[in-house]
This record gives structure tokens, sequence and C-alpha cells, in this order.
């Protein structure tokens, strides 16, 4: 039987390459959905859109943003994973969503690594403090004093609960000795907007969203979470020179799809994103907005979504961060 069967799987396996070779070569036959974990205006948003552009006349079909916020990322997460694993569907998610989440959200019906296959990194950027231009502050240091002085006066806007935005918030109170009040949002974009008016009077977010705002004055950035000032916000100080050295906290945004997406769809999606990514104009278009275009491919993704949710289920543990 052995003797029988063995030519029959070395057969059937050999017919599976060529069909696997006319998928990668067919693909894609119709417009792809890309899913982004929230909502419009904030760098999950922007990412999406700054990527989907390019990656329609690559692919020769057109990559469609649809915007699905809420749950920390879990209706856009879930709608992914439950898709089709056909390279029609894919999920554009925030890092905060991908890797904190999970480790706040109890019951978590969805799962960061067994229900997706990684395909690219599209950009990563560090977190940049700022307040509401009203407020009497101007440094780093003008915000850890009045919040000394006015405990639980002030709140911090946050893309929702699990987000690094939280996270990197509570890491300032850990450090700073204070205490403010969380208030999340359904995405950047709302949190932006109840910033911009008043209601709220702080975040922590990527550049991206914030730029056009800083620049006109109506927000102050304080620091840059990361060892080195960026371009982008030069006047701006890092957390070192702001006086918090173990303040480092970046995002990445990333693109996913269901698990038992065909290799060879992944790594031509995968494939022609390194390509885009490569070329001056999108280097340029991401420097613009803050943020630094890092390639990652499938392998590399994979391995570091699995580092990044080590990493930070141990600092959600330490700031006893909860729903």
């Amino acid at each position: 039987m052995l003797r029988t069967l063995t030519p029959l799987a070395l057969a059937v396996s050999f017919a599976l390459a060529p069909a696997a070779q006319a998928a990668d070569a067919s693909f894609p036959q119709r417009p792809i959905t890309l899913i982004a974990s929230a909502a419009a205006g904030g760098t999950t948003d922007l990412a999406a859109r700054l990527i989907a552009e390019p990656l329609s006349k690559a692919l020769g079909q057109s990559v469609v943003v649809e915007n699905r916020p809420g749950a920390s990322g879990g209706i856009a997460a879930q709608a992914v994973a439950r898709a089709k694993p056909d390279g029609y569907t894919m999920l554009l998610q925030y890092s905060g969503y991908q890797v904190i989440t999970p480790a706040v959200v109890k019951n978590l019906n969805w799962d960061p690594v067994k229900d997706f296959a990684p395909v690219a990194n599209v950009l990563s950027a560090p977190q940049v403090i700022v307040v509401n231009a009203n407020l009497p502050i101007k440094t780093l240091k003008d915000l850890v004093s009045y919040a000394k002085a006015n405990p639980n006066k002030l709140n911090y806007a946050s893309s929702g609960n699990g987000s690094l935005q939280q996270v990197a918030t509570e890491l300032l109170k850990m450090q700073a000795g204070i205490d403010i009040t969380h208030v999340p949002y359904k995405g950047t974009g709302p949190a932006l907007t109840d910033l911009l008016s008043g209601a709220v009077d702080l975040t922590i977010t990527t550049p991206p969203p914030l730029m056009g705002h800083i620049q006109s004055g109506k927000l102050r950035a304080l620091a840059v979470t990361d060892t080195k000032r960026i371009d982008s916000l030069k006047d701006v100080p890092s957390a070192p020179e702001a006086g918090f050295p173990d303040l480092e906290v970046s995002s990445w945004f990333a693109m996913y799809a269901p698990t038992g997406t065909p290799q060879p769809v992944i790594d031509k999606v995968a494939g022609e994103i390194g390509k885009i990514m490569a070329t001056d104009a999108f280097r340029k278009k991401a420097a613009e907005l803050g943020a630094e275009a890092r390639f990652m491919g499938p392998k590399e993704l994979g391995a570091y979504t699995q580092s990044e949710l080590t990493r930070w289920a141990a600092v959600v543990k330490a700031a006893n961060i909860q729903e």
C-alpha cells in the first residue's frame, strides 16, 4: 500500500505546486479590502491610505480602505479573522491593539497569532506627548509639576483601552509619580477632536495626525518618546532631554491576512509593499508625517509580533493596566 501511495502523493504535490504558482500569478482578480482598526484621522488610517494607493497600482486592482474602529481593535480584528482566507480581505493593525490589547482585555475573542498571517510592516513611529495649547504647560517638567499640584484634574485621551497611548501615559504616570485620568476613544481621530476642543487635556500618540495641529499652534508638543529627536519635530526634545530617559515607546502599523491565506499570495503582496516602501517618494511621505518606512516581511513581522507580545505583557502587568 505504501508503495502505491508514495508515487500518488508525489504526483499530488507536483500538481499543487503549479496551482500555487498560478494563484500567485493571477492574484488579484478583484478589489482588495484593507480594514483599518481605527477611525479616520489617526495614524492607522493614514498608514492604510499611504500604502493603499501605490499598492493598487502595483497589483492592478483597487485596495479599498475600510475603517472599522472600536473594541480596542477587536471589531476590525474579528472581521478579518473570520473573512475568507483568499487575500481579498486584510487588516491594517496598530501595534497597541495587536500586542497590548491581548494582555489587557480578558476573554479576548480573537487571537493575535493564531488568527492572522503576518504580511508586512508599513510604518513605525515614536510617540509625541502633546497638550492643548490653552493649558499653562510649556514643557514636560511643567506637566509633571501641574499634575502634582492638581491631582486628577488633568485627563488624557487614548485610542482605547489597551492602546499604546494608554500604556505610554501610564508609564509616564509611574515614572513621574502623577495622577491623570484616562479617557478612552474609538481611535486617535475622535480623541484629537476632543483634545483640540479642550474636552481632554493631553495625549501621547504618533506624529502623523498631530503635525498640522502642532504647526498651527493648537497643540503643544512637550517631548518625543525616543532616545533622539525626530527630523519633523526638531525643536521638540527627546524623552531623555526632557528628563525621562526610560520613557522610550514606539508604535508600528502592520498588515495581516486571515490565517490560511495562501503563502504565495501573502508573499506577492509583501513583495510589492517592500518595493513601494523602498522608493524615495514613500520614504519622503512617511518622514513628512513624522514616521519611518520600516519594512518587515512575513517572517520578520511574525517574529517581531511574538517578541512585542512578550515585552508589553510584562509592562501591562507592572503598570497594573486593566479593562
